[in-house]
């Protein structure tokens, strides 16, 4: 089966077994698990932080940073097609008593500022409104197909979330796809960033964990978050040790970013397919299926019949995530069954 439906299908590599099973280990929850410190140091080294702490998913590493940031009754303003609205099972709400507030995102993954600033009561002082405490802003942004935020917007948005007095917290799931695609190191876009997310198991590969970075005050209390939220491990460094490993793969991505350029071209040239190539910037590639006599469920069942496991993201488009798993004969042979599920059906 070729695994499209996402990066976090990769499975770990013979070094990070190796990595993991020699791992020093100790108590994490106590501060002594060497190797989950190592991790913790050169994380935040690279995102040019002072600290930060391992999580054992994306989710309650965003959860944890938005309930040190928000308080009990705030709201957070947050894009309507991000993750941490869509996909994080209302966390937020759920846990810290934080309204979510949809802001529109732009095909370009963008929050506009106008948006961002309607957010915002015209009176402050009114107790009927919740007052924004947190902007939240994700790159790539996934269901706009991987793209990257700019630095001048990233730049944009913290300036205008530091003259309005909130935080402005960074779900980089994907950050490193956004680092190597802009062609800059991942601090660079960082820095217009408060707190930041990035996740060790989607394109770095690593089989668990996430982690956030911020200054080490804001770790701290994400430190006390994590053990509310029944996220403090013990001998951690068995998955630290990969995320190791995952890290001084960065470059690899590019080649990630490269196969799901040539997955589009290939998919652009198929009848009953709708995809833009030129949209592609990272491992994204979102398409739709135009050929009236399927639905997305049918194609999708159709394709994972001949071997292409495809899952649909949101608005009935079909997302492919290419990774670490898929080789570029993989990327062919993927084409290959996309158009043969079109044309073969088209003969019955």
């Amino acid at each position: 089966m070729i695994e499209l439906r996402s990066d976090t299908f990769t499975l770990p590599t013979p070094a990070m077994m190796r990595a993991m099973n020699d791992a020093p280990l100790g108590d994490d929850v106590y501060g002594e698990d060497p190797t989950v410190r190592l991790l913790e140091e050169r994380s935040a080294d690279l995102l040019g932080k002072q600290a930060a702490c391992l999580m054992p998913s994306g989710t309650m590493a965003n959860l944890a940073s938005i309930l040190v940031h928000a308080p009990r009754g705030s709201k957070m303003l947050v894009g309507a097609e991000s993750d941490i609205y869509i996909y994080e099972a209302a966390g937020a709400t759920v846990c810290g008593g934080v309204m979510y507030e949809r802001i529109p995102n732009q095909p370009d993954g963008r929050l506009l500022l106008s948006d961002l600033r309607a957010g915002f009561p015209d009176d402050p002082e009114d107790e009927q409104f919740a007052l924004p405490s947190l902007v939240c802003l994700e790159n790539t942004q996934n269901r706009c197909g991987g793209v990257v935020l700019p630095q001048s917007y990233m730049k944009e948005v913290w300036e205008f979330a530091h003259e309005n007095d909130v935080a402005l917290h960074l779900d980089g799931a994907r950050l490193f796809n956004a680092a190597v695609a802009l062609g800059i190191p991942a601090a660079e876009i960082a820095q217009y960033a408060d707190s930041v997310q990035f996740c060790l198991s989607k394109g770095l590969g690593a089989p668990i964990g996430s982690m956030v970075a911020g200054s080490e005050d804001f770790i701290t209390e994400v430190r006390r978050a994590r053990k509310m939220l029944g996220g403090g491990m013990r001998q951690a460094g068995i998955i630290a040790a990969a995320g190791l490993v995952a890290l001084d793969g960065l470059d690899r991505l590019e080649e990630d970013h490269a196969h799901a350029r040539r997955l589009a071209e290939g998919l652009a040239g198929i009848d009953g397919i709708e995809t833009d190539p030129a949209a592609v910037q990272t491992n994204i590639v979102m398409f739709r299926v135009t050929d009236p006599r399927f639905t997305w469920q049918t194609f999708v069942e159709a394709a994972a019949y001949r071997g292409l496991s495809l899952a649909e993201l949101g608005h009935g488009r079909l997302r492919a995530v290419t990774h670490n798993g898929v080789s570029a004969a993989d990327i062919d042979k993927a084409v290959s069954i996309v158009r043969d599920v079109l044309t073969e059906d088209r003969t019955r």
